[in-house]
């Protein structure tokens, strides 16, 4: 991400360069924006002590519990957080088992009101039946279509049948898209790579990989804050041979700082280990959403355009981020397509109904 100046600054009325460094607008490459209401959401009903009752007992009753007007104020509050953190793109992966028809519009909407770009998809699942699967397929397949940007999802190899995994695997094919999917996140999933090898290309953005056994083709989407909290082990991305990039697996869209981390991580795991590779999964984002290369962030750090001072340097924030073609999204660390305060608020009201489901 090479510094360089903003584009059509006399739109702002000021040098919005003048501040920090300015780089390229971030991509998260892998997001989960229905999970942004989660934040202090109820306990449940006990503790969790592995990977798999942490998807029973919280996410899976999360997702069960999502309406339209829930993800909307998840999705615009995920967007406007992005935003405030210099991430410009962000590809998504959604599931909302008992709102599944539109919700990819919901989303592709309530972000481009904040100005954010989207590359989305729905993840398939059998958990909910077949009937739950075809109708994931059908808002994947009417999505894009209809010309949405974005892949197939599915959630996840053990949760889905192997007819629902080639029907998925089809119809990205015959869409002339890829299929953005969790492999081998934790041990109920360490078939994966056996069941997905017929079937994986090198168009599918594959999700954590920690556990798996033999090599897929595809971009290798890491997340090691996410991997960190549920306590799946560290996939060592950088021994794979696949291109890695970064991304927050739901966890906000922080990229600077969910850049920190996968350097710490890999630091861990071998101590000659240089923030530049960290980094290049930055960078690598830009395969997924091309675009963001020529949106232009004014940071609060002068050196935010180095791996090497950013590594080291906590608390940088994005104050200004322009558009490629000239509009200002954010001016001195406020967005401007819309206001915050009623953001926030319409997310504190829609988690308050989602929490009293839970």
């Amino acid at each position: 991400m090479k510094a360089t100046s903003p584009p059509n600054v006399s739109r702002a009325g000021r040098n919005l360069g003048a501040m920090g460094a300015v780089t390229p607008g971030l991509v998260c490459s892998h997001h989960h924006l229905y999970s942004t209401l989660a934040r202090g959401m109820p306990a449940p009903p006990r503790t969790p002590t592995g990977f798999a009752e942490i998807l029973e007992q919280i996410w899976w009753r999360l997702d069960t519990a999502l309406d339209l007007d829930m993800l909307r104020a998840s999705a615009r509050l995920g967007a406007v957080e992005a935003l405030l953190a210099g991430t410009t793109g962000i590809v998504d992966h959604h599931e909302s088992p008992n709102a599944i028809e539109g919700s990819l519009d919901v989303i592709a909407d309530a972000c481009a009101e904040v100005g954010v770009r989207t590359s989305l998809a729905y993840g398939v699942t059998d958990r909910h039946g077949p009937d739950g699967a075809r109708r994931g397929l059908a808002e994947n397949e009417r999505f894009l279509r209809a010309g949405g940007r974005g892949m197939v999802g599915v959630h996840a190899a053990f949760t889905c049948t192997d007819d629902t995994l080639a029907a998925a695997a089809g119809l990205a094919a015959e869409l002339g898209v890829g299929v953005h999917i969790h492999v081998a996140e934790g041990s109920p999933d360490e078939a994966a790579g056996a069941r997905l090898e017929p079937l994986a290309a090198d168009d599918w953005l594959i999700v954590h990989c920690v556990r798996l056994d033999r090599e897929l083709p595809g971009l290798l989407a890491h997340n090691p804050r996410s991997n960190m909290n549920n306590a799946v082990g560290y996939g060592r991305p950088a021994r794979k041979r696949n291109d890695v990039v970064l991304g927050t697996d739901g966890i906000g869209a922080d990229m600077l700082e969910e850049f920190r981390l996968a350097y710490v991580a890999h630091r861990a795991d071998d101590v000659t280990a240089s923030p530049d590779t960290a980094w290049s999964w930055i960078t690598n984002g830009y395969r997924l959403l091309p675009e963001c290369e020529g949106d232009r962030v004014t940071w609060s750090y002068d050196h935010a355009d180095s791996p090497w001072h950013v590594a080291f340097t906590p608390g940088i924030r994005a104050l200004d981020v322009v558009a490629a073609d000239g509009e200002v999204l954010v001016e001195g660390g406020r967005p401007t397509r819309v206001h915050l305060d009623e953001v926030r608020a319409h997310a504190a009201e829609q988690a308050a109904r989602l929490f009293a489901l839970l």
